[in-house]
């Protein structure tokens, strides 16, 4: 059986937030497999964007990572973990 460990990172007012995330991101990026950045772009840049990670490490390390990101104001982030059978 093999699991995907995957977070969701919501980002209000990103060009406020944008420095603190990618520090964060790069402080554990030892166990960021995949990263996949999205905002709306249609007529101008939107200040909310999403990012989807991928994630490896241990649940203490991936704990932490979500633990740093919700600590930054305007951000949320939430684990998931899916498996097959």
């Amino acid at each position: 059986m093999s699991c995907y460990n995957l977070m969701a990172v919501l980002i209000n007012h990103r060009s406020k937030n944008a420095q603190e995330v990618q520090e964060t991101l790069t402080k554990h990026g030892c166990i960021i497999k995949m990263r996949l950045g999205l905002h709306e772009a249609d007529n101008a840049c939107s200040e909310e964007g999403l990012i989807i990670l991928q994630l490896g490490g241990d649940d203490t390390e991936r704990d932490n990572l979500e633990k740093d990101l919700n600590s930054i104001e305007g951000v949320k982030a939430k684990s998931l973990e899916i498996c097959s059978d």
